[in-house]
């Protein structure tokens, strides 16, 4: 149950593979959430917002798989217990195509043969979104534990999805936490995104 990058979201049928423009690996926003993770998961007791440091160090996959492990010891056999459950999935998947009554014979054995051959590659995209998920937990955490009321990032689409899946956690669940994702510009004239947050 590795972390690596994998590649955007497959579109299979009978007439072959494509990839979906748009619907980038979760590894992609992996890396960043994990750089947040780290930055806020200090001594926030005289600071209360975050700013995005451009400079951060890139995170190998190994790093990111070490950042994981220290904050959920059983983290390796969650994602495992997840996985199995969605191999379950593919494979239903691959069987249900023999009770397509549109497709010739032939077509069907090409579309089983696609859904096969990709099987494995949208299990890395699983297993890197399921990791992705639960760095957004932990930053939910530590937002929650140390009262952060501000996380700034540049404004560019990477930074801007993982800010709102952190706010889209806070809506998912029973919580006084409320937030307000805007695009600002900082001193130096330059956009950036800006999550506050009230009630953490």
């Amino acid at each position: 149950m590795k972390i690596k990058y994998a590649g955007p979201r497959p579109q299979i049928s009978h007439h072959g593979v494509s990839f979906k423009d748009g619907k980038e690996d979760k590894y992609v926003y992996l890396i960043i959430a994990l750089q947040i993770l780290q930055a806020i998961d200090k001594d926030y007791e005289s600071h209360s917002s975050y700013s995005y440091d451009i400079t951060t160090k890139r995170l190998t996959d190994d790093e990111m798989s070490d950042i994981m492990k220290s904050y959920e010891k059983d983290l390796e056999k969650l994602v495992s217990d997840e996985i199995a459950h969605y191999s379950i999935k593919l494979e239903d998947e691959i069987q249900e195509v023999d009770t397509n009554k549109i497709l010739k014979q032939i077509e069907k054995e090409i579309f089983k043969k696609n859904l096969l051959l990709m099987k494995e590659y949208r299990i890395q995209r699983a297993i890197n979104k399921i990791y992705y998920m639960h760095a957004i937990s932990y930053i939910g955490n530590i937002i929650r534990r140390e009262g952060l009321k501000e996380i700034d990032t540049p404004f560019y689409e990477k930074f801007w999805h993982v800010l709102q899946t952190i706010e889209g956690q806070f809506l998912d669940i029973k919580t006084p936490v409320s937030t307000k994702l805007v695009i600002e510009n900082n001193k130096e004239n330059q956009l950036e995104a800006k999550l506050y947050i009230t009630g953490a």
